[in-house]
């Protein structure tokens, strides 16, 4: 077992900052990620070419910290009290920890409606990933749709890749981003970068109250449907890039019962905060955007390695972006529209084939996994518990080891638990 100081989950933008902050007391950190290199979803395949002031920030930053990056391994429940169990190339690693931080980020929120399972059809995030790692999109037609800042980001980078970006359709009317548009504005940096997306996705149309309804096509997707809430029309397309947001990985949080714990600063003399054994920074407490996720994960990795009045001083800062939170939160929320798109026939769960009308009648996603095994594929309800929560306002999904599929020699050594739900 490697044992560290201060170990973190995740190694995106939160946790290279916990990273940064932690190392620089000189305690030996270590930084797991499952994938091949740090940046997560935002700073893919960024290390070498920076592409915005931020990450070539942090990437400077990143390279002169002293840490272990236990890159390609994916954690997957609790070794013992003090550590964790984790896979690499199909083999056990444990790695135990003094302090922990979780900065697990998240995954986009897909709901279901006809036609979703098609060839072609993907998560807005899902593909940007892709074409990162190599997919051709040049001279493809692309429609972005679903919810959120996360649309414009996409689109602007697919058309940076040559992608022909049809339409960003957006499903929140345009009276609810008037908030969002006004807490850019008041932000230097967010207003800055909000131009500077305007200008790269210049001449794609962008259609606020506008979600799709159904996908069409036979082996793959061939067109879209939209609708407006008055009226319907097809737009023909090669790719549909579609998410309704993002849902934070909280798994591992709720697994091991862990919150983030900060000083408080409305207290003119706050004392000494507790520095927790397990805390949680970034989108994996609710998404708030790279500054948030950014400044909390300084603070987490300040306060692991015992600096705690620099960890004081980042507090307001973090207060300040949360706010912004909140603002995002309620100018993006889900129309209701979008939770009568599903016909009885349309899948629900996907790693099951669980279809709509089977999961109608049931009042807990409990009784539903038990009856129609909604929920017990290999993605273990990620996708399927986020959506029915949607649908039907279940919020009982189960939380267990192993957190993902793992091999039998993984598994032989996961602690097994009293199942919690959450």
């Amino acid at each position: 077992m490697e044992m560290y100081d201060v170990l973190i989950v995740g190694a995106g933008p939160a946790g290279m900052a916990a990273a940064v902050r932690a190392s620089q007391s000189g305690v030996r950190v270590g930084v797991v990620d499952d994938n091949p290199d740090l940046g997560g979803q935002i700073w893919r395949n960024e290390k070498l070419k920076p592409k915005s002031d931020e990450s070539k920030i942090w990437f400077e930053r990143i390279r002169s910290a002293e840490f272990d990056f236990i890159a390609g391994t994916r954690i997957v429940g609790q070794a013992s009290e003090n550590s964790l169990l984790g896979e690499r190339d199909g083999e056990p690693i444990e790695l135990g920890y003094h302090h922990l931080i979780l900065a697990t980020g998240a995954r986009e929120l897909f709901l279901p409606f006809p036609g979703w399972t098609l060839p072609n059809v993907m998560g807005a995030g899902g593909l940007q990933a892709l074409v990162k790692s190599g997919l051709p999109i040049e001279g493809k037609t692309v429609v972005v749709a679903g919810s959120g800042p996360l649309l414009v980001a996409v689109a602007a980078f697919l058309k940076s890749r040559g992608a022909h970006v049809a339409l960003i359709a957006e499903q929140a009317p345009l009276w609810r981003l008037g908030s969002f548009g006004l807490a850019v504005a008041r932000d230097a940096v967010k207003r800055r970068q909000a131009l500077a997306l305007r200008a790269e996705t210049k001449g794609i149309p962008y259609r606020t109250g506008t979600w799709p309804v159904e996908a069409l096509g036979h082996e793959h997707l061939e067109s879209i449907r939209l609708t407006n809430g008055r009226s319907t029309w097809q737009v023909v397309c090669d790719y549909l890039a579609c998410g309704f947001g993002l849902v934070p990985n909280s798994e591992l949080a709720g697994f091991l019962g862990s919150g983030i714990q900060t000083c408080d600063d409305s207290d003119p003399h706050p004392t000494k905060p507790v520095q927790a054994r397990v805390v949680s920074v970034g989108e994996s407490i609710g998404i708030g955007g790279l500054a948030c996720a950014l400044v909390e994960g300084e603070i987490a990795g300040l306060l692991a390695s015992g600096q705690v009045d620099k960890a004081r001083e980042l507090i307001p800062k973090r207060t300040k972006d949360r706010e912004f939170a909140t603002v995002l939160a309620h100018s993006f929320a889900l129309r209701d529209e979008l939770k009568k798109l599903a016909t009885p026939d349309t899948i629900v769960c996907r790693c099951e084939d669980v279809k709509y009308s089977a999961l109608v009648n049931y009042s807990n996603f409990t009784s539903a996994k038990l009856q129609t095994r909604c929920g017990m594929g290999p993605c273990q309800a990620k996708v399927c518990g986020a959506a029915t929560t949607f649908l039907f306002g279940w919020t009982d999904v189960s939380l267990r080891p192993p957190l993902g599929p793992v091999s039998l020699a993984t598994l032989a050594k996961v602690q097994q638990p009293h199942p919690k739900v959450g």
